[in-house]
């Protein structure tokens, strides 16, 4: 009974302590980067992990300024909605087209959706910053919203397909005896079933939406349009680079991710574990 109790502490005790590390590896980078945040240059370069001697309150009124963060913020905010909503409504038809008919087309479309996902994004610069020439995508956010969801519709289509295959047909079926036609199923029996798998794609794209950086580098050369991840280049120079505000720009432009997290972190393990095993 004794090495039973025993085991038992030294799990509880092992489990505890892999806790707490991992909880030490997950906030250490902020933790760093709110402390960089208050620093001066010299400071952050002389030691990064050492504690500010003077706390440089200032660099969020400089980094606010430098950034533009509430435009730049509001402007990426607006971009990643605008991408995610695109995105759920093409691809969760698109998966139900997918999981519940039988027409010959579909599955070659499937395959060529998990194609995408595979496609590096990067060896397709070239012919979208031709196409944006062509079509006056230049600076143009409607041209950058659906580059960024056609490169999240591959994963989306995927997880959701899975995810609705899973399903019960059997509920399919009572709906269509009760006179409901596809829109209606998919609106008022899929779709609330579906809130896990949603949520961990909404969560997916708004970061990818929020914080890319190479579309919006080719793509956004105004001042007055930049987005946050374009807008983070504004604190190097030739020959010098602003630190202690950009740490701060980097702790202000955190805060909508924080809060999406939030909101919806609750469906995302729920949603990754179903659409990893249904289907």
């Amino acid at each position: 009974m004794n090495k039973n109790r025993a085991k038992r502490r030294f799990k509880k005790g092992l489990q505890y302590f892999v806790a707490a590390l991992l909880a030490v590896i997950t906030f250490f980078p902020l933790v760093i980067t709110l402390l960089n945040s208050l620093k001066s240059n010299d400071e952050i370069l002389l030691g990064m992990f050492n504690l500010p001697k003077v706390w440089q309150f200032s660099n969020y009124p400089s980094a606010i300024a430098t950034a533009n963060a509430v435009g730049s913020i509001t402007r990426s905010l607006l971009v990643a909605i605008a991408t995610l909503v695109l995105v759920i409504v093409v691809a969760l038809p698109g998966a139900y087209a997918i999981a519940r008919k039988s027409f010959k087309y579909l599955k070659g479309t499937y395959i060529l959706f998990m194609a995408g996902v595979m496609v590096p994004v990067h060896c397709t610069l070239v012919s979208i910053n031709r196409m944006a020439n062509v079509v006056s995508g230049k600076n143009n956010y409607i041209f950058l919203v659906l580059v960024y969801a056609a490169f999240n519709l591959s994963q989306a289509i995927f997880l959701f397909t899975s995810y609705i295959r899973g399903i019960d047909r059997g509920l399919d079926e009572a709906a269509k005896i009760d006179g409901c036609g596809d829109t209606q199923i998919l609106v008022h029996i899929l779709l609330p079933l579906c809130a896990p798998i949603i949520a961990t794609e909404a969560i997916l794209v708004f970061i990818y939406g929020y914080s890319e950086l190479i579309f919006s580098l080719i793509l956004i050369n105004k001042d007055s349009l930049y987005t946050v991840s374009r807008a983070m280049l504004n604190f190097t120079s030739n020959y010098t680079t602003s630190y202690g505000p950009e740490f701060a720009f980097i702790i202000l432009s955190m805060i909508p991710m924080l809060i999406i997290y939030l909101i919806l972190h609750e469906k995302v393990a729920e949603g990754m574990m179903a659409g990893a095993i249904k289907g």
